[in-house]
């Protein structure tokens, strides 16, 4: 297009709604001839990038304030939306304004073919400076990070101190003289190592999700621990699948088989019977079992062994599970199941014990 063409198109152009539109744009937008030099402009444009009407209108994109403007990925964009060729949106580009310094921009350009003349030929350019935005999500992400290393560490001190207690509570244990005071504090202990594991493995995990298998594992070998003075003689082993588990839900799963890890130890094997007891965790989508087995003196006969086995605490926490606990004859043994059916969902709003 020849310059005094140009001159020609230039108030025409300014006359059509196109005009108005673009003028008034609240973002940058500049509109562009087959030769990329600037027939129209926002005033956004010029006064986001220092730039007057005169410094803008007529001149070629490249030649723009002091030749900032000529940068490749840019000319490769206008290049290929003058050929036709198929541009991904949202192509970035990093510029240096001499007032601005280095700005993050993200460019949008989009050929105009009219009349089917090729003097015709526009291209639209719409800008987005990003890099205030961009800025501030580097920011918080910074701050996410600080945060998720401030919570593992905290879960560490937690896990840290639970173990502290749980140890005092085992000395206390070995020297207090009443029987009856020596089982509470051991039952104690054993409960709050159930929390202490969780907030270990919280600490290792990156969200707040925990993996079921490890969990159970460690806390049936610190339960084991604990509670079993002869490993020869009792042996208590745990096996689950991969399966992922909310941090609330965990607590409440670990209580729950601390609690029947518990009742089977202290009543399934009398009088230096030996056995074993086995925690088994398996989900299949929102659906999960929780079943824990010992090849114990069993159900001795009752039809009810809910007071031996569905302690208040353990109804508790299915309770909180929205689970239901059925306790069954396992031909030696006792098997107590705790089941989660598909779709149902833990009580949020409500205290696990």
């Amino acid at each position: 297009m020849a310059p005094d063409e140009f001159a020609v198109i230039v108030p025409e152009v300014a006359l059509t709604l196109v005009s108005a539109v673009i003028g008034s744009s609240t973002s940058p937008l500049i509109l562009l001839d087959g030769e990329l030099r600037v027939v129209l402009a926002s005033t956004s444009f010029g006064r986001c990038f220092d730039l007057s009407p005169g410094d803008i209108i007529g001149h070629n994109i490249f030649a723009l304030g002091h030749g900032e403007w000529d940068v490749p990925r840019l000319r490769s964009l206008l290049s290929a939306t003058l050929s036709g060729a198929e541009i991904t949106p949202a192509y970035e580009i990093d510029l240096d304004l001499p007032k601005r310094g280095r700005r993050r921009l993200v460019i949008n350009a989009s050929k105009l073919a009219y009349d089917g003349s090729p003097t015709r030929t526009r291209v639209l350019v719409a800008i987005a400076d990003v890099t205030d935005a961009r800025i501030a999500t580097r920011a918080n992400e910074r701050l996410l990070q600080e945060k998720a290393v401030l919570v593992r560490e905290i879960q560490h001190r937690v896990a840290n101190s639970l173990q502290i207690i749980a140890s005092v509570l085992m000395q206390s244990a070995r020297k207090v003289g009443s029987e009856d005071a020596r089982v509470h504090l051991k039952d104690a202990h054993s409960r709050v190592l159930a929390i202490a594991e969780l907030q270990r493995k919280l600490a290792e995990s990156e969200n707040d999700e925990v993996h079921i298998g490890p969990y159970l594992k460690q806390l049936c070998q610190s339960l084991g621990a604990s509670m079993i003075d002869d490993h020869d003689r009792i042996s208590l082993t745990s096996t689950a699948d991969d399966s992922l588990v909310p941090a609330n839900i965990s607590v409440s799963i670990g209580l729950v088989v601390t609690e029947l890890v518990i009742n089977s130890l202290k009543h399934a094997f009398p009088d230096k019977r030996q056995g074993k007891v086995t925690v088994a965790y398996c989900a299949a989508g929102n659906a999960w079992t929780l079943t824990v087995t010992d090849d114990g003196i069993g159900m001795d006969g009752e039809a009810d062994t809910s007071p031996g086995l569905g302690t208040s605490i353990v109804t508790a926490l299915a309770r909180h599970l929205n689970a239901e606990i059925a306790v069954s004859d396992g031909a030696p043994g006792t098997i107590v199941t705790v089941t989660h059916a598909e779709g149902a969902e833990a009580v949020a709003d409500e205290e696990p014990v």
